[in-house]
Parts: structure tokens; sequence; C-alpha cells
């Protein structure tokens, strides 16, 4: 059982991957929440069939046994329901459980990064390094659009149309979104073409596909999402910024200044890439407060 159960949690994460384009960071973590999973369906000797709402409940009490946060919890228990609903539409088993609800994770407002700590982030390096070169133009253009660092590693050089100043990003569930672009991640981004681009790669080590790609390390080869993480932090380090910022607080950063500065939700939510409104609403308590913030400081009888 455990056996055939492997080989079907491996036929699932291939489909997440392949049809629903999911990053390499979302399918390890979908790997190891599954593979607790079919440890646990080994411990209680239970088949895929014979899974139904009382043994998800089952499932539940033994993640709440192991320490876990709320949070790790109810991702261990959204990859199991994934891929049991998986197998009922591939016909493995006949029907789908009932959804067990975990418990309720704390609401945490996204970190926002302060103007000045982007604005040192954000400084071109006076280097005339290709890698520097690169990252001026990796970070601001993470900024400018909002990008995942997914979207970033995986951006093609025909996704960016320089005349119309749009760049074209594929995110999760291979979903194409349109996003301007602002004349200076477009300068920054011409500068990396140019001058640094053509230092980094090495044409006879790349596959076709490999060779499209925007943005390359020192091996010549395109920067994985891990990679991009690596140069980020050497780049917080450098600028003398608090090492616990990530990419995705740059995100949140960019949702929260659009809001700020006027634009609506539903523009916000379609520059992010989000399917639903409810996950870009979080960003208005963000922008309320930087609004009581604003008027505490300037108005004369606050």
């Amino acid at each position: 059982m455990r056996q055939g159960t492997a080989g079907l949690i491996e036929a699932f994460l291939l489909s997440l991957k392949s049809e629903r384009n999911f990053s390499v960071h979302s399918l390890r973590a979908y790997t190891k929440d599954l593979q607790g999973f079919e440890e646990w369906l080994g411990q209680e000797a239970l088949e895929l069939k014979e899974l139904d709402s009382r043994s998800m409940r089952s499932y539940l009490a033994y993640l709440s046994l192991k320490d876990y946060s709320k949070a790790t919890i109810n991702r261990h228990l959204s990859a199991a329901r994934s891929f049991i609903h998986w197998c009922a539409e591939q016909g493995i088993v006949e029907r789908t459980v009932a959804s067990t609800s975990g418990p309720k994770n704390p609401r945490h407002l996204p970190r926002v990064v302060s103007e000045a700590d982007l604005d040192k982030l954000l400084k071109d390096s006076p280097s005339n390094d290709p890698v520097d070169i690169r990252d001026d133009a990796l970070f601001e253009l993470m900024y400018a659009t909002g990008a995942r660092i997914s979207e970033l590693s995986a951006l093609r050089l025909q996704d960016i149309e320089f005349k119309e100043q749009l760049v074209h990003y594929w995110g999760k569930g291979n979903k194409e979104r349109i996003v301007p672009l602002h004349v200076l991640a477009l300068k920054k981004l011409e500068r990396y073409l140019k001058e640094a681009r053509p230092r980094l790669i090495q044409s006879n080590k790349l596959t076709e596909k490999e060779a499209g790609r925007v943005f390359l390390g020192t091996s010549g080869k395109p920067l994985s999402a891990d990679s991009i993480r690596v140069a980020f932090k050497r780049r917080l380090v450098k600028a003398g910024i608090d090492s616990s910022v990530t990419p995705h607080d740059i995100r949140h950063s960019f949702a929260t200044a659009m809001l700020t500065e006027g634009a609506d939700l539903r523009s916000v939510q379609e520059l992010l890439g989000h399917e639903h409104l409810s996950t870009t609403q979080i960003y208005t308590h963000l922008s309320i407060e930087h609004l009581q913030d604003v008027t505490k400081q300037a108005h004369p009888r606050a």
C-alpha cells in the first residue's frame, strides 16, 4: 500500500509541476508534507480508499502532537486534501473526503520595508562588476513590479517589451499577467542586458530555453529562485539592512505603496496576480495605518 501511495504522490507532484506550474519551493514543501502523510497512513495501516472525515480528524490530532505551529499544521492538511482530491479526480478513490478544518492562524499583517531601507537596497552599485549591475536591475525590477522570485527566475528576454514599457510574468497556475515598467527599471534592465549579461552568458553551456532567460549567474546558467535569495541576502548585508528582510517583503512593500499612493484595490490585485480580491485586501490595513501615521504627524491638532 505504501509503495503504491508513494507512486501516486509522485504522479500528483508531477501534475502540480507540469499542469499548474508550481515553483520548486512549493513542490519541495508539498513533497515533505505528503511524505509525512504517507508515513501516517502506514502507521495507521490505512488505504487511501478508506479515508473519511473521522480518519482525517485523526490525522489532525496526529499533527497536533508534533509541536508544529498552526500554520504548519494547516499546510500539512491542505497538502493532504489536495492530494486526495486529485486521487478522486483520477478515479483512484471513489470520493474526496469532507473538509477538515485546522486550527485558526493568527492574522499577521505583511511586513513592509521602510523607504529609507528601500533607497539603500536599490541604490546603484558603483562597481562595474557584471553581478553588481545584474543585481541593480534585478532588485529594481522586483520592487517596480512586485514580482515573486520564481517569476523573476523564469523571466525570458521575450517577456520584456521596452518600447511599450511592459513586462509579462507567468505566475501561479501558469497564468500570465502584464505589469507596466517605470523608466528607472527599464534603464537598469537595458544597462544589464547591454553591459553585464554578455559577460555572464556562456552560450555553449546553455540549452535554447536557458539561453532565453534574463537573469544569469556567474556560471552562465539562469539564476534559480534560491540563487536570487542568496543575492538578495548579500545585498542586504552590503546595504546594512536587517538581514531578516525577504524578497517577499519587497512584494508587500510594492503593494502597500501602490495603495497608499491612490491605486485602487482591483488594479493592485491584477498587478500582483492574486486570484481572489480577499488576498489583496490585507494591504488596505497597511495603507490605512500609514495614513493614520501621516495624519498624526501632519495634522496641526492631531
